[in-house]
């Protein structure tokens, strides 16, 4: 484990400044902290706001941004606002990652940034991300995936280094909430995000709530299922006061990229095939 950050570091300092996307996430709070040994006062953090990343996200990638002592940028990538996205296709991630590192790079240009790196972990390369075309057309390096970290590796080094995220649940933006071809909105996405913080107060580990229109699908891992179901009736209190009419929990419990379920392989190689190579 401990050859894994080593290089790590190498591949880190083969460049002399970084910008790091950073949403306060495992994984990308794990790189700034690895990051920072290295670069020192060459680098920087941003975060992109808009109505997929949720205020207490946000908050807490201020907040470690500022225990980690790192210099850090807020921007504004409003996914819903580029073509198409609402519309949710399959492809969806790609708009927002195309606009999203346009954004970053240029930043990283103006001020003299070497590299823009993500925190993609080796993990994320098996699931359907049709994110990485546009990571691979802007030039953003994964140095995490690069050298094979997986989401457990990241939440192990985070612990020996006390970061508060080695335990905090994985997130992904709002929009993956919903099935494809349902129409995003900020309204949805609103009435998701307080469903959301709501539950994540009442102590879950790890849970999704799925958005299909009217109706909020409830995704806990199998040990907190029976917990789950002692408080349904908050869970549906809480779902019917955010604007949900109907509540279900998921039998088959959380998993990640669950709304892909629907994808063919073929229709998986088809959106995540690049033009770079």
């Amino acid at each position: 484990m401990d050859e894994k950050l080593i290089i790590l570091k190498a591949r880190l300092k083969e460049y002399k400044s970084a910008v790091i996307a950073f949403s306060g996430g495992v994984d990308s709070t794990f790189l700034a902290r690895i990051a920072k040994d290295v670069f020192g006062e060459d680098l920087l953090l941003i975060t992109a706001t808009s109505s997929t990343y949720p205020f207490y996200e946000l908050e807490e990638a201020k907040s470690l941004a500022l225990l980690l002592g790192i210099k850090h940028k807020i921007i504004v990538s409003e996914e819903i606002d580029i073509p198409g996205y609402s519309d949710n296709p399959p492809d969806r991630c790609y708009y927002c990652k195309s606009e999203l590192f346009g954004k970053i790079k240029y930043i990283a240009s103006e001020e003299g940034y070497e590299a823009v790196f993500d925190g993609s972990n080796a993990d994320d390369l098996k699931d359907f991300r049709p994110g990485m075309k546009a990571k691979q057309e802007k030039g953003v390096i994964s140095p995490l995936a690069e050298t094979g970290f997986t989401k457990n590796d990241i939440r192990h080094f985070s612990g020996k280094l006390n970061l508060p995220t080695a335990t905090k649940q994985s997130y992904a933006c709002l929009a993956s909430r919903f099935p494809y071809g349902e129409k995003i909105t900020k309204v949805k996405l609103d009435r998701l995000a307080m469903a959301e913080f709501e539950v994540r107060n009442l102590g879950f580990s790890q849970f999704r709530i799925r958005s299909h229109e009217n109706l909020a699908r409830f995704e806990f891992i199998p040990s907190e299922m029976d917990k789950a179901w002692r408080i349904k009736d908050k869970l549906a209190e809480i779902c019917h006061r955010s604007g949900f009419n109907y509540i279900t929990i998921d039998l088959n419990g959380y998993r990640t990229g669950s709304m892909n379920e629907v994808l063919s392989d073929s229709d998986k190689r088809g959106y995540q095939k690049s033009d770079t190579k």
